[in-house]
């Protein structure tokens, strides 16, 4: 091994490492480090504004959206929660000696339309958030009206899962589609 001069030991044991430059070099200013003069901070004034948007916004919209609409189709814990609440309170208001058809009614009925109303409502939020996210580049920044790909395609994503459980909890609700079974 070579031996170190005592320049290099005391650069090694300053810094870690054994560059070989002297202590005096490295305190020395470089031209790029000087202090800005009046006329820097008069060209900072002038200088390029930011750069845009990117657009996270509009592609994190764009996936709540489509999760709205997968839970609009799924059920959700606000619509099992208030569906359990209607089997409760029809229990509760429905006598012993009610007719099958009025129990039937109270106690299920009630819960399948609260059901379909839940899921109606987030798959109409899923719907409007989804439009809000194609629309908005048109009332955006003029310069700026390209939209990423994919964030187009997951918002769609979010409107067609958002008719389709809007449809579904309509029909749900008047009861064209799993009505509720006739007592007999």
């Amino acid at each position: 091994m070579a031996e170190k001069t005592e320049d290099e030991t005391e650069t090694g044991t300053k810094t870690g490492t054994t560059t070989g430059v002297k202590s005096d070099e490295r305190t020395e200013k470089r031209p790029e480090e000087a202090v800005a003069g009046p006329e820097d901070t008069a060209a900072e004034e002038h200088a390029e504004p930011a750069e845009a948007p990117s657009g996270t916004g509009q592609g994190a919209a764009a996936v709540v959206s489509a999760a709205l609409g997968l839970v609009s189709l799924t059920g959700g814990w606000p619509g099992t929660v208030a569906a359990a609440r209607e089997t409760l309170v029809g229990q509760l208001r429905t006598a012993a000696d009610a007719s099958v058809a009025t129990q039937i009614k109270e106690v299920y009925g009630d819960a399948w339309d609260t059901t379909a109303l839940w899921g109606g409502l987030f798959a109409l939020v899923a719907l409007i958030t989804g439009v809000v996210v194609l629309v908005r580049p048109a009332f955006g920044a003029p310069g700026r009206t390209a939209q990423a790909p994919w964030t187009k395609s997951v918002a769609w994503a979010g409107v067609t899962l958002g008719v389709i459980g809007l449809l579904l909890a309509v029909l749900t609700y008047t009861g064209v589609l799993l009505g509720l079974p006739a007592a007999s």
